[in-house]
């Protein structure tokens, strides 16, 4: 009997644990960040106690797992309002290489060595760190790595744009890229200052796309290259 019911329980936690993941959706099993992880090694744990404790009831077990889920999606859904909730539970990525130059406080900060560096680069086919224009240390600790543009296609970017829209690039800060402008309709006031540039000029920028107001623009930001990509909320 107690067999039984261990192979039962078994059962049960695979299914449950299963459907946790997917209610938690891909996210979680694409990208793990700190929060994630916690969330993951916690409700394996219940699992396990779950198995070992044969007396003690399932729902000592399934409560606290369902807690965790409704923890999750809640901090997941605000984490889409807000970016400062976002950033809280998630952290910033980290530059680790810009321009072809390293950032050893960072790396010393992130405890990243110059050999798991030189490693992914290879991997990249890239033989020098002068090759690379920015190595990007991801919250999910994937290092994003972006080579040089040997044909230098910023240049052609901007000399194809209205010299009154054109960005100067050395004007853009490299700590986070890339730089949002306007999120959920909401504009990013402080990353506009970084870049020297007004909500007037923002505005036009929205115009030239044929878009009207900052609130009917989802998504609007600025690459290291001064490039922006800018995704409306009604296609």
């Amino acid at each position: 009997m107690h067999f039984l019911t261990l192979i039962f329980r078994t059962i049960l936690m695979y299914f449950v644990i299963y459907l946790t993941m997917r209610v938690m959706g891909k996210r979680e099993i694409g990208k793990l960040s700190i929060f994630d992880l916690v969330i993951s090694i916690m409700i394996a744990e219940i699992a396990v106690f779950v198995l070992e404790d044969m007396k003690r009831p399932l729902y000592d077990g399934l409560i606290p797992m369902l807690t965790l889920v409704l923890v999750q999606i809640l901090i997941a859904y605000m984490s889409l309002k807000s970016r400062e909730i976002r950033l809280l539970f998630e952290g910033k990525p980290s530059i680790l290489v810009s321009r072809g130059r390293l950032n050893r406080s960072e790396m010393r900060r992130q405890r990243y060595n110059l050999d798991d560096l030189m490693m992914q680069l290879r991997t990249k086919n890239l033989d020098s760190v002068a090759d690379v224009e920015f190595a990007i240390l991801e919250t999910s600790g994937q290092l994003t790595i972006i080579p040089k543009d040997p044909q230098n296609r910023q240049q052609e970017y901007q000399s194809s744009q209205p010299e009154h829209l054109r960005i100067d690039s050395s004007k853009i800060k490299y700590e986070s890229l890339p730089l949002p402008l306007i999120m959920d309709g909401k504009v990013q006031d402080a990353n506009l200052q970084q870049i020297k540039k007004t909500r007037f000029w923002l505005k036009n920028q929205i115009h030239a796309q044929g878009i009207k107001d900052f609130k009917d623009v989802f998504l609007c930001s600025i690459d290291h290259k001064g490039k922006l990509y800018i995704d409306s909320k009604h296609p």
